[in-house]
This record gives structure tokens, sequence and C-alpha cells, in this order.
């Protein structure tokens, strides 16, 4: 914490009572907590006497409040403040050894016209570091790190850019820069977690550390405009929060002052505030709930719903298909999941509800009626003396589900029941639960799903939290060390505010006066953790740019400070303390993705490892959820060595279905696809465990980013332009009454590929997807040309192919489906072999074989009295190949053949050349005439007789 902000908080809360103290290091999220490191140690409180610190640590003013302790010796250092009056919180902080002293900083430059970020690198050490790169505000090195930089890389050192999701890599341009490196890397909303990773280079025994942070694409905030209002909650309450699902910087956070948006984990904020005339006074102080939407921010004022954005403030209404009821709540996704596998249209990004309505909202801000109380009753067969009405909803971990808390009493006035019901938006169906929660009518339980495969939930009201795991078949309420897991009365009768869950299945549960407790995943009992913040100060919890918790406070002033909160240190700390430790040593995996898609004959192998001491007893779980469509295979390997045992189960997910000749192609198709969550877990497991079970996706169906393509072909190797050609009506499939004149679009068909028309051509597929090359495609597939010509044959015969039975022609299947179009009247759904007496009938096995493959040299061959432009497309015919419909365009155009002359202008150039052949006859005659009577009358000899005499 910088001595600024220091000053800040301690000035803000002076008027504070109770006493705390707190610790911070330089470095960034306590990525270095070692005995390289400084540790600040700073105490709130008038009775301080001094700080007690073991002999292996050193303070620099053991008598102030605020000082710097270094500790010479690793291990767990107990660390607390001497103070009169009873003995205040001590922490064992656990102190490392690590050989990592120093860190990557950047700074992002977008640009929007090409769609690229650079990243500026360079690395600096935090105990000699600018504080404006302690404040992570520096736009480029100081002088330290500049020299700190340019020495590492004379040594080899640079900096790699690695993402997480689609496991691309990023390597910076030749030369440093100002003591930087500079990395372009392209704006991916689907990839934005990357880490920055370094070559294995030390520096006076010292390396650099891995930083995982969140590389997100331009999100701006709505700015302030004049003369505007400020919204806010009701005096005196609590702050309301909500961030984007997969963009956790970009935040929104309602007080009882303003409202603040920001875009960058707090370091910097904007005010959203309304136009005049739209709500009264006591509307603009009244808002209950707000979400963030597709960049839009909703509020939630009075039951009504008014959405705010760059230009507008508007109340969204029956136009957008709302209630005219009021509505109690807005339920957003709490999971960020990038990818998923959804056989239905869209899936939605938020719900509200009434009292006996629930609706889903969709991208375009417009909802849909999915329920009603009436028709949920006939569905549950609820019983009519019974009154029933909704009382929360909320998402699940899985992508396509959503849970519904139902109120249900019959004697309302003593007792209800909390019911829950599952509705699935890929198969519309409602599935009751086996779960029911009594508590008294005035109650409201707030429910969040956690991420697991199988449905586990906690649920908390004012006092506390109850959990349900493993399928509703484990309930109960959060246990404490006393109170019977009644949170209040462990927090001087404070009620919850807020309840804290992340990524790595670390829970945390903060009273309003900011007293937190702790536990995680499949857990049942709680953990009071070491006070941090005073009471008088209203804060919540977000996740910061890296993943890690942090703090953000609101005060009275409309400041807002922020501050980098250490769980795992503090969660060391009490588990050392009630020396709890984790069950098993390690848990490994080459489970290196969150979401795999398997298409038709592909299959899934990963493993997991356990290593625990002898005698314990573990094992490994392995659970699904979702349709059972993939069978699994399950290889165990165990082994034991120097005390302790290693378990490792290889799991293998496959699928054995023939979708050939079956009778309903595309039914069977929609039956075998879906998305299945697997999760691998120990047996036991503890708060003290750094590790969480690990939860993967499974979807079976088309991967989108599929495509294929005909090898050779491209847009780049001729001239870029559209153009048009005539087809004469003869070369046509159907026979048309008049020549077709066909425009050739180039962006669309590509580069044309120039044949001699004596050559003849076999295609070559290729796959690919996003990542780039697959494989070539070994299988079956068709080509037609898409205009409809049929001048064009195949030199390869049935009989020639090995076929039994007549093959299935291009003919044929027009025959049998006159109702489609030339391109869907054959395909995967209805190919059949010619190789089995069983299949198919006898035929003429001498026609073309119009099916080709990569290894039956089936060629495409040319007519011979003409030359022409085809374009082509190609499909995917093997049923059991995929299950996307792959298909490309490719053109060519025949050429070398001369063209037929017209007899009108053959019998002209001939008539033209006689005529020319007879009149130079005749001059010749004519001419050779003269010179014939020249010299008759003059003969030669008498001539030279005359010049002799003269």
């Amino acid at each position: 914490m910088s001595a600024q902000g220091l000053a800040m908080l301690l000035s803000c809360l002076s008027c504070c009572g109770s006493a705390l103290w707190r610790y911070s290091t330089n470095s960034t999220n306590y990525r270095i907590f070692s005995t390289r490191s400084s540790i600040k140690l700073e105490y709130e409180g008038t009775v301080f006497s001094e700080w007690s610190v073991p002999a292996t640590c050193t303070v620099n003013n053991k008598s102030s409040p605020v000082t710097i302790l270094r500790c010479s010796s690793p291990g767990i250092q107990i660390i607390k403040p001497i103070v009169t009056g009873p003995v205040k919180e001590e922490r064992y902080l656990a102190v490392g050894s690590s050989n990592t002293c120093f860190l990557w900083h950047y700074r992002v430059i977008n640009y929007s016209h090409n769609l690229t970020q650079v990243i500026i690198i360079w690395v600096y050490d935090p105990e000699n570091a600018d504080p404006n790169e302690l404040s992570w505000k520096a736009d480029e090195p100081s002088l330290n790190s500049i020299i700190l930089s340019k020495q590492l890389a004379a040594m080899g050192q640079k900096p790699t850019i690695y993402t997480y999701l689609k496991r691309k890599v990023y390597y910076p341009h030749t030369k440093m820069k100002n003591g930087a490196w500079y990395i372009s890397v392209p704006m991916a909303p689907d990839d934005l977690l990357k880490e920055i990773k370094g070559n294995q280079v030390a520096f006076q025994d010292c390396f650099i550390a891995d930083f995982l942070f969140l590389l997100t694409v331009p999100l701006p905030t709505i700015p302030e405009t004049s003369g505007s209002l400020p919204i806010s909650s009701p005096p005196g309450s609590q702050l309301i929060s909500d961030w984007d699902v997969c963009v956790p910087t970009f935040a929104v956070v309602v007080a009882d002052t303003e409202t603040f948006q920001t875009n960058n984990s707090f370091r910097t904020w904007t005010r959203i505030r309304v136009p005049p005339n739209i709500l009264t006074d006591e509307e603009r102080r009244n808002v209950s709930d707000v979400s963030i939407f597709q960049g839009r921010i909703l509020f939630l004022i009075n039951g009504i719903i008014y959405v705010k954005t760059f230009t507008n403030f508007t109340r969204l209404e029956i136009k957008e298909k709302l209630p005219e009821d009021r509505i109690l709540g807005i339920a957003s996704r709490k999971w960020c999941w990038v990818k998923y596998l959804m056989k239905g249209k869209r899936r939605s990004e938020m719900a509200i509800w009434t009292r006996n309505k629930i609706y889903l909202g969709y991208a375009s801000l417009k909802f849909t009626k999915i329920m009603t109380i009436k028709n949920l009753r006939k569905i549950l067969n609820i019983s009519p003396a019974a009154t029933m009405t909704i009382h929360n909803v909320v998402y699940t971990a899985y992508p396509l589900e959503l849970a519904v808390l139902l109120d249900y009493c019959v004697t309302c006035d003593v007792i209800k029941n909390i019911h829950l019901v599952i509705y699935n938006e890929e198969t519309k169906q409602w599935m009751y639960k086996d779960f029911a929660l009594a508590v008294t009518p005035n109650s409201f339980i707030t429910p969040y799903f956690l991420l697991t495969a199988m449905p586990e939930l906690i649920l908390w009201d004012k006092h506390r939290v109850y959990y349900c795991y493993n399928n509703f078949t484990s309930t109960g309420v959060i246990q404490t060390p006393a109170e019977s897991g009644n949170l209040s009365r462990l927090s001087n009768d404070s009620v919850i505010h807020e309840v804290f869950v992340d990524y790595y299945g670390h829970i945390l549960v903060k009273m309003e006066n900011n007293i937190m407790f702790y536990f995680k995943n499949n857990i049942r009992d709680a953990v009071r953790l070491n006070l941090w913040t005073n009471n008088a100060t209203k804060l919540f919890m977000l996740l910061n740019i890296s993943g890690q918790v942090y703090l953000v406070s609101v005060f009275q002033n409309d400041t807002i400070y922020t501050q980098a909160y250490p769980l795992n240190l503090e969660v060391q700390s009490i588990t050392f303390q009630r020396n709890e430790k984790c069950p098993f040593m390690t848990l490994h995996d080459n489970i290196i993705h969150v979401f795999y898609i398997l298409d038709k004959g592909q299959n899934l192998s990963v493993w997991t490892q356990l290593v625990y001491p002898e005698n314990t007893g573990l094992y490994i779980i392995v659970e699904s959820y979702g349709p059972k469509i993939l069978e699994e295979q399950h290889q165990f390997e165990y082994e034991v060595a120097l005390g302790f045992c290693t378990k490792t189960i290889t799991l293998t997910f496959f699928q054995n279905v023939n979708y050939e000749a079956v009778d309903d192609y595309f039914q069977l198709q929609h039956q075998q696809t879906g998305l299945m969550f697997v999760q691998v877990s120990p047996s036991e497991y503890s708060k003290a465990c750094p590790v969480v079970p690990k939860v993967l996706q499974l979807a079976v169906g088309c991967d989108p980013s599929k495509y294929i393509a005909v090898k050779g072909f491209n847009k780049t190797n001729c001239l870029q332009h559209d153009f048009a050609y005539i087809i004469e009506k003869s070369y046509l499939r159907n026979e048309p009454s008049k020549n077709l004149r066909v425009k050739y679009i180039w962006k669309k068909y590509g580069c044309p590929m120039r044949l001699d028309f004596r050559e003849k051509f076999h295609p070559l597929i290729q796959l690919y997807n996003e990542n780039g090359f697959i494989e070539d495609v070994q299988v079956n597939f068709i080509v037609w040309e898409i205009h409809g010509r049929a001048d064009y044959s195949f030199n390869s015969t049935m009989k020639k192919s090995g076929c039994l039975n007549e093959a299935q022609t291009w003919k044929s299947m027009s025959a049998l489906n006159k109702h489609l179009p030339l391109g869907k009247v054959w395909g995967p759904e209805n190919y059949k072999n010619c190789f089995s007496y069983a299949i198919g009938k006898p035929g003429d096995l001498n026609q073309p074989y119009e099916i080709i493959n990569k290894s039956n040299y089936n060629h495409l061959v040319w007519p011979m009295d003409h030359t022409g432009m085809y374009v082509f497309r190609v499909k995917i015919l093997d049923p059991n190949y995929s299950f996307c419909n792959l298909t490309a365009i490719f053109a060519i155009e025949t050429y070398g053949l001369i063209p037929s002359p017209n007899g009108y202008l053959v019998f002209s150039v001939l008539f033209l050349l006689m005529l020319l052949f007879f009149t130079l006859l005749v001059l010749s005659y004519f001419h050779y005439m003269r010179i014939y009577k020249q010299y008759i009358f003059n003969p030669i000899h008498k001539t030279e007789r005359k010049q002799k005499n003269t």
C-alpha cells in the first residue's frame, strides 16, 4: 500500500473504534513474499505499544504503528501487535525463500484500425521500483527498470506471451526500445487470459515471476454528461455491485451517494449519472439491484428496470416484452464459458422475475416469458391448497440451465419451505430437485451455484450459510467452531452482506461490519479470518486483472480506494493456527483446456494423478453431468514408495455410434450431440489444500471453427475482379430453353484454376480449424457444378471402383428427391455404399462412379469439343466423419481447344480468296500478253544489232 493511500485510508477511518492490523508488500498481488521482501505492517487503533516479531525477523521501528518488517529466515513467522487490553489477533505469515525477485510490468496500446494491441513489457524490481510502477500508472520504465531490463536482455532474457484458451504464443519484436520489449497481439474477445513468461535467466541469482493477466478488448465506460444527476441506493445501505462475467475488471458499484463504473479494476473510474426529469429524487435514491448487460447498465428501481447506455437512460417496458407486474430481481450468469455447445438457436444472458412469472433476456435486450406459476403448478402437480410463488432465480454453472427457488407453504404465517427446480434452455424441460429448506416467512434466501460438474450450491440468509453438495444428496448449514453456524453471533450481531466465490474454489462470506468467514467448495465448516478492514468502511470484493481478490472501498467523499487482499496468505495463517492440513500432497493432471469438442470418430484421453501419505485411503472421484452421449474407459495405476502412494487414473471418452444407413440421420445426430461436464477430484479435501477439483466441458457435436478447402485454390493468384460468362443451354442439367448468364463472384468463388481440357483433375480436400491445417480428408466426398452444368464426367466406373451393386449418382438421387434443390438431394444423411450385396440393387456397373476420395484415383474429365468455366461445390459424404455439414467451393477454367469456326465466315473467306486468285490470274495473263506482243514486233536480236552499228 502506498504512503498516500495509507494516509487517505487512516484519515477516513480515524473515527473508527475497533483495532486491527494488516500487512502489504510492493509486489503485485503478493506475488513475492519471501526473505527478500520488505513487509509493511500497519496498525489501526489508539492503544498500540509495539510489534511482537520472532528473532529471525526485524522491524525498523518496533514502537511505530506503521513500520517495515524483514525476515532473514523462511518459514512461518508469528506476528502480532502488543496493545493495552486484550491481546489482538496474531498472524502466522508464511515467508518463503524463493529466488524469484523480479516482476514483469506491462502497458497496452490499442490500435482499433487493425484490431491489434501492442504490449510494452519491461522488468522491474519491486524493492527498487518507481512509485508509478508500483501503482501501475507508469507509461514507460523507470531508469532502474531500464538498466535491469537491458542487463537481463544481454543475458538472453526475452518475454513471451502465452494465451490460456487458444494456446497461442506471441514473441517480441526484434529489438528492445527504451529498455522495453514490444509484442503485438490481435484483439481476441474469446482469448482474454494471457501470461507473460520469460527465459530461465538469472541476474544476481534472481529470476522473474511469470505474470498472469486479463487482456481485454477496449471497453469504454459510459461518460458523465453535464446537468445529469446522481443515482444511488437508499441512504445508509450497503454497496451493490456487478461485473461482466467474462471481464471482471469491467464493473459497476452503487453506493448510497453515487454510482461508479470502471473498466480496469477501479484504477480509474467514472460516475454514472442520469438525466433530470425522468426519475423523482426518491426514485434516484432507491436502486435495489444493478446488472451489467452487453455494455449497458440495468437498474432495478421500485420494481421497474431502467437501462443506461452511452446516449440514453430509458425505462424498459412492454415493447421489450417485459411484464407490467413488479419485477423482484435481475439474475445474470456467474461463470464465464467462452465456448459451449448449444443445439438451440440462442442462450439467454439474464433472467428477471415477478412473483408469478419468469422472463429470459437476450443480447438484443428482448425478453421472453418462459413460465408462469400457474403452468409450473401443473408440471409439478402442486396441491391447490398450497401457496407457491417465485422466490429467487439464479444461473447454474452448467451453461444451459438456470434454477428457480420457489416459496411453498400451506400455513404461511408460521414457516415456509424453499423448493428448487431447474430449467434447461436447450430441452425446454423443468426438473424438480429433491431439495427443501424450511425458513421463517420473512426470510430471503440467495443461492449461488459453485463451479462443479454435479449441481452444487450454497445459499444464505442474513445469519447463516447453507450448503447443498453432491447433486442435492448432502445438505445442511455451514458450521463454525461456535454458535452452530450462526455467523451473526460470531460477528457482533452483524448480518451477511456479500458471499464471494472465485474460480479457485475460495468462498468468502463478508458481513456488513467487514468481518469475513472462509471455506471452500465441498467443505462443511467455515473459519473466521483475521480482521482486515474497519467496520466503518463500506467495501465489496472483486477480481482484478490477475484473477486475484481485491477490496474496493467507497468513502463518504465519493472517493474509491482499492487494495489487494492476500487471501492465500490469510488462509495459510488461519489453517496453520488451527493445525489443519491437506490430506493429500498434490493433484496433477494433463487437462490444459476447460472446453473440448469431440467430432465423430474422435476421442479424448486425460489423466489425473493423486499423491498422498500412505495408509490414508484416498482415491480419485470422477463425476459427470449432462446427457449420456459418451462412453468412458478408466485405467488405474498404483504405486507406493517412501511412505507415499501415487494413484493415476487415465480417462478415455469416446462415442461408438454408426451413423450410416440409419432411418433418421438428423434425429440420431441430435440425440448423440450435447454438452457434458466432467469433474475429477480427490475423495477428501480441506481448506488447506492449494488446488481445486478440475472441471471441464466435453461437447459432442460440430466444431464451428472447422471447415474444408480444396488444395491449390486461393484468392490471391489471379486478377481480383467479378465478371460474367454464358453457359450454353445444351450444357445444363435441366435442359432449359435459353442460355444461362452467370456472374462470377471472386470473393465467393476465389481464383479459378486453369486446366488444359485434356488434363484430368482429382480434388484433394483438406480439413482446417481456427488453429490451421488438421489433416487431408481421406473419406468419400461428392462434387457438383453449382450453376447446373452437366458437361463433365468421371474417369472411373462403378465396376472399376469395386461396386457389387449400382452406386448412387446425381441422376438417381435427383430422381428420388425431386422436391429438393440439387445441393440437398445427396449427402451423408442418405448415403449408401455399393460394396455390399445387401445394400442397393444390381444395375449397369459401367456407369461413371461419381464418388471421390483421396485414394480411389477418381478424376473429373472435361468435354473435348468445348472449353468452359466450372464452379464446383464439394461436400463430405461419409456419415461417420463429422457432425458439421462440411462444404467448399472451387472453380476450374478449361482451355486449349480451338473453337469451331462459323460456316458463313468460312464461305466468305474462301470466296474472297478465290476472287483474289482469279483476279491475279487475269492480271498476270494480260501482263504477260503485253510482254509477248512487245517482243513479237521488236525482237531482241534486232535491237542488239542496232546497238552494234551505232
